[in-house]
């Protein structure tokens, strides 16, 4: 097998004298990541109003759930080391998955189907089994930063029939979305911020927190990043900020998180160390670690650990939180101070990210969302939206994409026409932007809008 670009050592005891779990003969510890199935079938339960699984949901194909891929990795591994990368059923199973994690979080043994898609991915091109459109998607927020006029080139192309056919055919993006468009500036510490970052002492401080800003949410919605600032200060915190220009040297800072959904696992581990890097001294202080991009955030604490980046990331793992995860916590242990006027929206729609759901975040939101009195929340209970990252941009899933938002989404939308929708996932607040022209807002903003006593020196002043 052509070498694996993720530790999958954690398997290395899966299955030992267990007579059913049917364990591949190539693989190593990769084969007994994916014999974790017992095959109870709970993924292909028509009528499983949960997480798992989109793509089995809109096609009710076994072979588009996660037992269904197992059972055709499984056979694949069985027959020789890598055929497994260059079979044509297995190619079209895995590429309509779109890394939700339902599998990990509802699967009884976990089944982590969206790691097992990166590895999969990784190896293909490690063969050359790659395309232009991956590597496009996969250094999108990257390339955003360097080349200033490609800015242009996405707002030309969302507003020209002609430029979306050309990009159909030529790259195969999706003509019937538009692709997202970034801020006129990314987002970038005030003087005020930059001082308040300079003066840290360097010690342990409960009421000192690092705000770390992803790259989508600094090229597209900065101002989610200084409404958590504001919120974050009101509360008491002295709020530190590392975002993807920090970095003194020009190099990126960001998760990796395109790069690896992509199968780049290389770059991303490149990015993990320079991220790992910069977040070290404050690791050494045990300062807590706080992201607001759901799927660029929650890496920090899962895939980090499969990246092979060193010890420091278990340290990591277990200082990252998501902004409502911390505003949740904090509030409970009485440090969280910040107050909140009545809600003056009404009725607010609340979507979460696939990975919010996976790890369990929604119950925070639903705690931090009570910290505004009088406001009344109606959770949507859907799947994926249907965006997953760049799935939804790609032409040959357009069709499955809307039909994914159709299951639960829009109709919720619908049916609440008017009504403010709080949604902190990136792709997901763009598939709502693209399909019904509302923009949602950030738990962040939201709390913000309703702070009794904004911060004395807003750091986006």
């Amino acid at each position: 097998m052509v070498k694996r670009l993720l530790d999958w050592s954690q398997y290395q005891d899966q299955g030992m004298g267990d007579a059913y779990a049917d364990i591949p003969n190539h693989g190593g510890d990769f084969a007994k990541a994916v014999s974790v199935c017992i095959r109870s079938g709970i993924c292909q339960e028509s009528n499983n109003r949960r997480l798992m699984c989109p793509s089995f949901r809109i096609s009710d194909d076994a072979n588009l759930s996660p037992g269904g891929r197992v059972q055709l990795l499984k056979k694949l591994l069985n027959d020789s080391d890598n055929s497994f990368l260059t079979d044509r059923q297995l190619a079209a199973s895995l590429e309509q998955c779109v890394s939700c994690k339902g599998c990990k979080r509802e699967c009884e043994n976990n089944l982590d189907m969206a790691a097992i898609k990166a590895e999969y991915l990784a190896q293909r091109r490690e063969l050359g089994l790659s395309s232009l459109r991956s590597r496009l998607f996969a250094e999108f927020p990257y390339w955003l930063y360097r080349f200033a006029w490609l800015n242009n080139l996405i707002k030309w192309r969302n507003q020209s029939s002609v430029l979306k056919t050309i990009g159909a055919s030529l790259v195969g993006i999706n003509s019937n979305i538009d692709l997202p468009e970034p801020a006129l500036t990314p987002y970038q510490d005030s003087p005020a911020q930059q001082a308040r970052n300079e003066a840290w002492s360097g010690k342990a401080d409960p009421m000192t927190v690092v705000l770390l800003i992803d790259s989508f949410t600094a090229l597209f919605h900065p101002n989610h990043a200084t409404d958590a600032i504001d919120v974050l200060t009101a509360a008491g915190y002295k709020v530190i900020t590392i975002h993807p220009q920090t970095n003194a040297s020009g190099e990126l800072l960001d998760s990796g998180r395109s790069l690896f959904s992509q199968g780049f696992i290389d770059r991303a581990k490149q990015q993990g160390r320079a991220l790992l890097a910069a977040l070290s001294p404050f690791l050494a202080a045990q300062i807590k670690i706080v992201g607001l991009e759901p799927s660029a955030h929650l890496m920090l604490r899962d895939e980090y650990l499969m990246m092979q980046l060193g010890p420091e990331v278990q340290g990591l793992a277990q200082h990252s939180l998501l902004f409502e995860e911390f505003v949740a916590r904090e509030k409970m242990a009485g440090r969280f101070n910040a107050d909140f006027q009545p809600a003056a929206c009404g009725t607010v729609l609340v979507h979460g990210h696939c990975h919010q759901k996976a790890v369990g975040a929604i119950k925070s939101m639903r705690k931090v969302l009570r910290l505004i009195p009088k406001l009344k929340v109606n959770f949507i209970e859907a799947s994926c939206c249907g965006m997953a990252g760049s799935y939804g941009l790609q032409n040959e899933h357009a069709e499955s994409s809307l039909a994914m938002a159709n299951m639960a989404l829009l109709p919720a939308l619908d049916d609440m026409p008017q009504a403010p929708v709080v949604c902190n996932g990136f792709s997901c607040s763009h598939q709502i932007y693209a399909l019904r022209g509302r923009k949602p807002f950030h738990l962040a903003t939201l709390l913000a809008g309703h702070l009794k006593k904004p911060a004395k020196t807003p750091a986006h002043q």
